[in-house]
């Protein structure tokens, strides 16, 4: 069996924090059966937040671009290459002035990259990394070899437009992610290679740990998790989950990310 939970408002409280309770419930169960996690952040933030949390398994990262062992060695990238990125980059700064973040992989390690000009919620994420490492300004911001993410913030007035004339220059050569984020007060639009989603890395990770989809059941609460439920044969939804991904579950759980909905379940399920 595997068991995967999406981190944000699924695992983590709203503070960003884990219990104790189910720090303990996760290190007993990881003991029994696979446990991991699939996120939208990159493996430097996951070790920080997840410090006291036993990792085993291997970890599905920055929505599914990366797959890495718990030391941060790589098994599986899937990346946007420099001239698709530069290519993105040139658009969207010619048609609404507005340059990316960029995570890439370099030497063996994720490295972030942000332009000199900032909008004022570029301004609020870079203030939270500025005690990271590997984290460069630059006065003409390009793209990389492997990048795992591009991402724009922008004010939710503008993420439709900004969505469709990237979706209808560069087609399927990419996937979008679009949302809503609950931290900077703004819309998040996440471009990736199109096998760099959550679900794709889900059926890879399934492939590495050699458990079939049947036998995999995964955790979430919103948008970006729709990827890794229709990936999965056991789908089960936080109780503060979106509408959306509540339809599309087996199971709907009473409990919210701030009650410990998934270490309850756990709980249940397996001790």
């Amino acid at each position: 069996m595997l068991f995967l939970s999406d981190l944000d408002f699924t695992l983590l409280r709203d503070d960003t924090t884990v219990s104790n309770f189910t720090k303990e419930i996760w290190n007993r169960v990881c003991n029994k059966t696979k446990l991991s996690i699939a996120t939208a952040r990159s493996y430097t933030g996951v070790k920080e937040l997840l410090k006291g949390l036993h990792l085993s398994e291997p970890l599905i990262l920055l929505d599914g671009a990366v797959i890495a062992n718990p030391d941060g060695s790589i098994l599986h990238i899937a990346s946007i290459d420099k001239a698709l990125g530069d290519a993105i980059i040139d658009l969207t700064k010619r048609e609404f002035a507005i340059e990316p973040l960029i995570v890439a992989q370099k030497e063996g390690h994720e490295s972030f990259y942000y332009p000199k000009n900032l909008n004022k919620y570029q301004k609020e994420i870079i203030e939270t990394m500025k005690m990271r490492n590997r984290i460069y300004s630059t006065s003409e911001l390009r793209a990389q070899e492997k990048n795992l993410k591009i991402v724009y913030q922008l004010e939710s007035v503008l993420s439709q437009e900004f969505e469709e004339k990237i979706k209808n220059k560069f087609g399927d050569r990419i996937e979008i992610k679009s949302s809503k984020d609950p931290y900077f007060n703004c819309h998040f639009i996440t471009i990736l290679h199109p096998l760099g989603d959550k679900g794709q890395a889900l059926l890879k990770l399934e492939e590495i740990e050699d458990v079939s989809k049947e036998r995999t059941t995964v955790f979430g609460d919103s948008y970006n998790d729709i990827g890794i439920f229709e990936s999965a044969g056991t789908k089960v939804a936080v109780a503060n989950a979106i509408d959306e991904l509540k339809k599309r579950a087996d199971i709907v759980l009473k409990e919210s990310n701030n009650e410990d909905a998934v270490a309850k379940y756990l709980q249940r399920e397996i001790l």
